[in-house]
Formats: C-alpha cells, structure tokens, sequence
C-alpha cells in the first residue's frame, strides 16, 4: 500500500517534532512482493535500532542469540534466547542495552496477508503477547520455518509469492500456539479509555462491511467524537484513522480481486464507490496496480503452482 514499502536506497521519512520515527518496508525491487527476511545483517542496521520507532510493517523475530531487552510500547522483556517476537504496524517499539540480537526477521506488510486474512487478527493477538520463550522442540520449529521463508524469498522461483504466504501463514499459526513469556520485567501496557476506543475501532474496520464508513460514521457507532477517535488511534498506533479506514478498504478489495470472480464494478460497489472509475484510479494510487494487473498477477502466482499436465 502507499507509503508502506520503498525500494532500495531510499531515505527514511524525517519524524516531525515530538512524533517517533516512522520505519517502512524495503522492497528487494521494482515489482517485488511486500516481504522481506534475513538475518540481522541482512535486514541492516536498523533491524536493532536502540531508538524508540516504529514500522509500516509486521516483524517477527526469532532471536537465537544476544542479551540486554526489548522494549515494546510500555513493556520491557529480557532478552534470553532462543525467543521469539512479534511487532505489529505502528508499534513503538526498540532494542535495549547488552549484546545486540542475533537472528532472523521477516518483514511483511498488510496486504501481503491476502490469501489468509484471518491471520491480521492472530496478528494483532500475537503483537499484545508480543514476547515468547521457546523450548528445544518450538525453537527447533520455528528455526526451519523462519530458514524456508529465507529460502525463498532469496531464490525468487517461480510461485514463490504463494509459498511465501503460505509458510507464512504455518508461522502465524504456530506462533499464536506458543504460550508468552511473562517474564518479571514487564511492565503493564497502557489502559483507559483511549487504548478501549482505539480497540474498538480496530474489531470494527476488521469487518468488511466498515469497508465503506467514514471516520465520521465510525465514531458515531463507537459513540465517541472524531476528533476524539483520531487522538485515541493516533495514540495507539501513531497513525490517523482516516489512513487506517483507507487500507481497510485497499485491503478487501484485494481479497475479492484474488479470491472471488465479482467484476472490478461489483468490486468497487462492495467496497463502498458507486463510481468503478474512480474505484481504479483510488486502487492504483494506493497499490500501484490497476484492479485488472492485480487479478491478472494474483493469478498468475497461483497457476505458476500447478503440476504440469500428465502426458497423454
């Protein structure tokens, strides 16, 4: 989605005053999927940050080696691998003190979650656990799986998108099993009103039929003023509401692109534009794809999955 991934080289957004850092995904090029995974060195520099930010993205971590903390929002967690972590797209998050990390990220963004969109919400579970010790057997585990998603994702075979999503998916699946690290150094995360309505408003625009509301319309149904519901998302996540609404609708259109046969017309119509129009010139602002390229690549991925026809 737009402004959530850079290709290489380009320079980091300046943070405003007072506002933390704002981390987006590194593409490995033009046309390449919205993923990334390597170890530490590969992913660079700021793959340990020591300074509070956050991403456009999900990282999860396997740490197999290092000490000091993790810092995420108002939570500190010891480092004593092997763990495994899970930061969710505007997360404050930073690494603390000690040896540095050792291990391997993936980095993946929203909609690349589209072939299982019920994993956002294991996500979003994943991220306010956040922190998981791992015995022998889930390190040995998560090891091969996070090993395999590196694989492909530097080999670049043919179908590899689709076996991205899908070992990614085992990974999510995998890690919602494991039990949290509740280690004695955490620190209670922020409670109140807001982080209820910020809440709130991340079960309702998870619905597709909120696909089409305004920021307005949310707030009426959460009973809270917008300007309220803006501060109360801003504050939780470091981003507007109106952005959040925007990816919602980005988000499910894509899935009735990929997975359903509607037309780019009954597309535009679930996802609330009366106008199919403006509907493609809306989808290609915010992905850099018509609807049309977009169904026609999703496909293409799939079929580049299929055995080869038996000999007659």
């Amino acid at each position: 989605m737009r402004n959530t991934t850079v290709l290489p080289g380009t320079p980091s957004l300046p943070a405003g005053a007072g506002d933390v850092p704002l981390h987006r995904l590194e593409l490995a090029g033009p046309g390449a999927p919205p993923f990334a995974a390597g170890s530490f060195e590969e992913v660079g520099p700021l793959s340990r940050w020591d300074r509070p930010h956050r991403h456009t993205f999900y990282e999860i971590v396997h740490v197999r080696a290092g000490s000091g903390a993790h810092v995420a929002d108002l939570a500190r967690w010891p480092v004593r691998p092997p763990q495994l972590a899970v930061i969710l797209p505007g997360q404050v998050h930073h690494w603390e003190g000690g040896r540095g990390p050792e291990g391997s990220l993936v980095l993946f963004t929203d909609d690349f979650l589209v072939d299982h969109p019920g994993d956002r919400e294991v996500l979003r579970e994943l991220g306010a656990r956040c922190w998981f010790g791992l015995d022998t057997e889930h390190d040995r585990s998560i090891r091969t799986l996070v090993a395999e998603l590196i694989a492909e994702h530097r080999q670049r075979a043919a179908g590899h998108e689709s076996v991205l999503r899908s070992l990614l998916h085992v990974l999510v699946v995998r890690a919602a099993r494991l039990p949290a690290d509740d280690g004695p150094s955490r620190v209670p995360r922020a409670e109140g009103r807001t982080a209820a309505v910020a809440e709130e408003f991340a079960r309702l625009i998870a619905r597709p039929e909120a696909a089409a509301l305004s920021v307005r319309e949310c707030a009426e149904r959460l009973g809270v003023t917008p300007g309220y519901l803006t501060q109360a998302v801003r504050a939780a996540t470091g981003r507007p509401p109106g952005r959040l609404l925007i990816e919602t609708r980005v988000y499910l259109a894509q899935q009735l692109l990929a997975h359903t046969e509607l037309s780019v017309r009954q597309v535009a119509a679930r996802t609330g534009f009366d106008d199919p129009a403006y509907f493609g010139r809306f989808f290609r602002r915010e992905t850099g794809s018509s609807p049309g390229a977009f169904r026609k690549h999703h496909s293409r991925a799939h079929e580049s999955l299929e055995p080869p026809p038996a000999p007659a």
